[in-house]
C-alpha cells in the first residue's frame, strides 16, 4: 500500500463549528460511523462502522505507517477523528511502535508528516476551501452530491425529541434506511472528488517545503495553547454583570422598553434634538464628542454595550480541551497570500492592551472582584475586552517568550524596490515612521524629540500609500481623526510617492510584467519576481520559491476605462466571482505572502521549541524559564538565504500571560 484517500462521517453532540474538531472528538458519544477510503486510487469501499462493520486490519496498520501517503480533503478532522478512534481501540499511535515513554507522550494525535491535504492544495491554487467549491470551479465529473447537508443533519448531529420520532435524541441507521443508504453513496462520492480533485492538479504539485510547513502548523494546532479558565468564566461572569446593569441604566436615562434596539435609540436620539443614520462603533465615538451631557452619557453606555470582542471569552470555553489547552485555531494557507486564517476564538484580530497595570487588573477579575474593578478602571467591558489576550498562559513552570519581526512589510517592499534610503534607516536601527516624514517634509523627525510632531503623518502615510493608496486610503486609517485636514492629503500623498520613487517603479512594472504574461501566455521577470501563464493560470513565483495563483486571468476593463487583470476568486461576498486588480495590488499580495515566508522560515528554524501560538508577524513560544530571549530573537531575525540584501530584526519579551508589549 502507498496511498490511502480517506473521508470519514462521524456523530458527536459537540458542535464541531463551535468547538472545532479537538474538542469534537472529546465528547463521550464521539463516533466514527462511515469510512470510506480507497487505496491506491483503485475502487472506493466503504466500512459501515455504525451497522457494525470494521475496518480491515492492514487500513489500520496504514494510519500509522509513516511510509503510507494518507490524504483527504480537509485531512486535519479525519487525522484527529481517527486519532481518537485508534485510542479508543486501544491502538498506539506511536509510529515506531516501541511503547517508548518518549514516544507515545508525544503522540497525542497521529503524526501529521504522512497526511496530505487536498484542501490545501486547492488553496495553493486560488480555488475555494471548500469541497463543493473546488468541484464546481474545476468542473468534476464527480462533484459533491447537494444532499449531503441534509444527510449530515440528520446523522451526523443529535435531533429534538418528538413525538414523530418516538422522543429519540438522535437518528440512526436503522431509522432511516433508504436515506442512509444515500448516505453511505455520499460517503463512496466524497472519496471520488476528493480523488478527482488530485488527479486535475496533478501537473500543479504542491512543493515538499509547503507541505513541511503544513506539518509545522499542525503539529502546532495539535500542540495548543493553555487557557486560564478561572478568569475566562469570571470575566463571562462579570460581563453578564456589567451588561445587565449597563441595560438598567439605560432604561432608566431613556424609558426605551429595549435600549439596545438600533431603531428604538435612534428614534429616541432624535426626539432628543440628535439626528444619526447609523449607531457603529466610529459614529457613536464622534458623537459623544459633541453632544450635550445627557446624550452623551447615554451614548458612553451604548459603547460599552457594544463591546462584543469578550465574546472571545464564551468562544475560549467552547474551544478548551479535557487538558485546559484550546487547539485548532490556525488555518494553514486561510488566504490568496497563503497568510493564516483564524479559526475559533480569531486568534488574528484580538483586541490591544494598554492598561498599564494589566497584571493587577488581571488578578482582580481572576478573583472574581466586580466592584474593585468598577470602581478602579469604570468602564468594565474594555477592561475585560483588555484582558483577553491574557487568558494565554504557558503551562505550570514554563514562560510565554513572544517574538516579533520588526517593520517586517516595510522591510521587505524596500528590499524589493532597491528603495536605497530606507535600507539605509533599516540597516541603522531607525525609525521608518521618522524616516519617513523626515524623507517627505525635508526636515529632520525624532520621536518624542525635533518635530516629533510629523511622526505621526509618516506613520500614517507608510501604512496607507505602500501599495498605491491615496486620498482615500490615508481617510480610511483614520488620518482625519488623528488631527489632518482635508486639505493636507493630497500633498501627504505626493510627498510620500516623491519620496519613494523606487516603490512607485515597482507597482508600475509588476503592472506590466502580469499584464504581458496574461495577454501573450508568456513569463516575464522583474524584481526578482517571475510572472507566467500556464493552463489557464497566472503563477507569480515569489524569491522564496513559492507561487501565488490566479484563476483564468483575462485582460479587462477597470472603472476608470482602462485597462486591468481580472480573475476568478472569492469576492467580500465569501462567493465565487470575477475579481479585479493591478499593479499596487499585485504588490501587496507579493509583499505579504514574502513576509509570510519569512515568518515560516523562522518557525522552522525554531521548530524544536514549543511554538504555540502566532499571530501576524509574531511568534509564541511555551518555553522552559532557562531558555534565552535573545538566543530566540536572534534566530527569528535570521535571514532566509533566498533573501539576499533583505535586513530583518526581531524584538521580544518574556512573559508569565500573553499580551501586547
Amino acid at each position: 500500500m502507498k496511498t490511502l484517500s480517506i473521508d470519514i462521517e462521524t456523530f458527536s453532540s459537540c458542535s464541531l463549528q463551535k468547538s472545532g474538531v479537538y474538542r469534537y472528538v472529546e465528547a463521550p458519544d464521539f463516533e466514527i460511523l462511515l469510512f470510506g477510503y480507497s487505496v491506491n486510487a483503485g475502487p472506493v469501499k466503504v466500512i459501515d462502522l455504525a451497522c457494525g462493520e470494521k475496518i480491515p486490519d492492514d487500513v489500520l496498520d496504514a494510519l500509522t505507517d509513516e511510509t503510507v501517503i494518507k490524504s483527504a480533503f480537509n485531512a486535519a478532522f479525519e487525522r484527529i477523528c481517527l486519532s481518537e478512534y485508534l485510542k479508543r481501540m486501544g491502538r498506539s499511535l506511536d509510529p515506531f511502535h516501541d511503547n517508548h515513554p518518549l514516544s507515545t507522550e508525544l503522540a497525542p494525535y497521529l503524526n501529521p508528516d504522512s497526511w496530505r491535504c487536498s484542501m490545501i492544495w486547492a488553496a495553493t491554487m486560488g480555488l475555494p476551501l471548500s469541497l463543493e467549491g473546488v468541484g464546481a470551479v474545476l468542473g468534476l465529473e464527480k462533484q459533491k452530491l447537494t444532499e449531503g447537508k441534509e444527510l449530515i443533519k440528520l446523522f451526523c448531529q443529535p435531533c429534538i425529541p418528538t413525538k414523530t420520532n418516538n422522543g429519540r435524541t438522535r437518528n440512526r441507521p436503522e431509522d432511516e434506511p433508504v436515506k442512509w443508504a444515500a448516505f453511505k453513496r455520499y460517503n463512496v462520492r466524497d472519496v471520488e472528488t476528493e480523488m478527482s480533485i488530485q488527479e486535475r492538479l496533478q501537473k500543479f504539485p504542491v512543493p515538499d517545503f509547503i507541505w513541511d510547513e503544513y506539518h509545522i502548523d499542525q503539529e502546532i494546532n495539535d500542540r495548543g495553547v493553555r487557557i486560564d479558565l478561572p478568569l475566562v468564566r469570571q470575566a463571562i461572569d462579570m460581563d453578564t454583570r456589567s451588561r445587565t446593569e449597563l441595560t438598567k441604566a439605560m432604561k432608566r436615562l431613556t424609558e426605551l422598553d429595549n435600549p439596545n434596539s438600533v431603531q428604538q435609540m435612534k428614534q429616541w436620539l432624535s426626539d432628543n434634538g440628535m439626528e444619526t443614520d447609523s449607531l457603529g462603533k466610529k459614529v457613536v465615538a464622534e458623537l459623544i464628542k459633541g453632544a450635550p451631557p445627557e446624550l452623551q452619557r447615554v451614548l458612553i453606555l451604548r459603547q460599552q454595550l457594544a463591546k462584543s470582542s469578550v465574546k472571545k471569552y464564551q468562544s475560549m470555553v467552547n474551544a478548551v480541551c479535557a487538558d485546559g489547552r484550546a487547539r485548532g485555531m490556525f488555518q494553514f494557507y486561510g488566504s490568496r497570500t497563503g497568510r493564516w486564517a483564524g479559526r475559533l476564538i480569531q486568534m488574528q484580530n484580538l483586541p490591544q492592551n494598554h492598561l498599564p497595570d494589566l497584571a493587577e487588573a488581571r488578578s482582580l477579575v481572576r478573583a472574581g472582584d466586580y466592584d474593585s474593578v468598577e470602581m478602579l478602571y469604570e468602564d468594565v467591558p474594555d477592561t475585560l475586552s483588555q484582558l483577553i489576550r491574557t487568558a494565554f498562559i504557558p503551562k505550570d513552570g514554563n514562560k510565554f517568550i513572544v517574538s516579533d519581526f520588526s517593520a517586517i512589510e516595510a522591510r521587505v517592499i524596500a528590499w524589493l524596490a532597491g528603495e536605497a534610503w530606507r535600507q539605509e534607516v533599516f540597516a541603522k536601527g531607525g525609525d521608518i515612521y521618522c524616516a519617513s516624514a523626515s524623507q517627505m517634509f525635508k526636515v529632520p523627525v525624532e520621536k518624542h524629540g525635533i518635530n516629533g510632531h510629523l511622526r505621526q503623518k509618516g506613520k500614517i502615510a507608510e501604512l496607507a500609500l505602500g501599495y498605491g493608496g491615496s486620498v482615500g486610503a490615508l481617510k480610511a486609517m483614520g488620518a482625519i481623526e488623528m488631527g489632518l485636514t482635508e486639505d493636507e492629503l493630497p500633498p501627504l500623498v505626493e510627498a510620500w510617492r516623491q519620496s519613494n520613487p523606487h516603490i512607485v517603479m515597482l507597482w508600475w512594472d509588476v503592472d506590466h510584467a502580469a499584464m504581458e504574461a496574461v495577454k501573450y501566455h508568456s513569463t516575464v521577470k522583474t524584481h526578482g519576481i517571475l510572472f507566467s501563464y500556464r493552463s489557464g493560470m497566472l503563477f507569480i513565483t515569489l524569491p522564496s520559491g513559492r507561487s501565488l495563483a490566479y484563476v483564468k486571468p483575462k485582460i479587462g476593463t477597470n472603472k476608470f476605462g482602462g485597462e486591468c487583470i481580472t480573475f476568478e476568486g472569492t469576492g467580500g461576498t465569501k462567493k465565487w466571482e470575477r475579481l479585479d486588480t493591478y499593479g499596487p495590488k499585485l504588490v501587496e499580495n507579493i509583499v505579504q505572502a514574502t513576509s509570510r515566508d519569512i515568518l515560516c522560515y523562522a518557525m522552522k528554524t525554531l521548530r524544536c521549541c514549543s511554538i504555540v501560538m502566532h499571530i501576524h508577524d509574531e511568534l509564541v513560544i511555551e518555553a522552559d524559564p532557562r531558555m534565552s530571549l535573545d538566543a530566540v530573537c536572534e534566530q527569528m531575525g535570521r535571514t532566509p538565504p533566498w533573501a539576499d540584501g533583505l535586513l530583518l530584526r526581531a524584538d521580544g519579551y518574556e512573559t508569565e500571560f500573553y499580551k501586547k508589549d
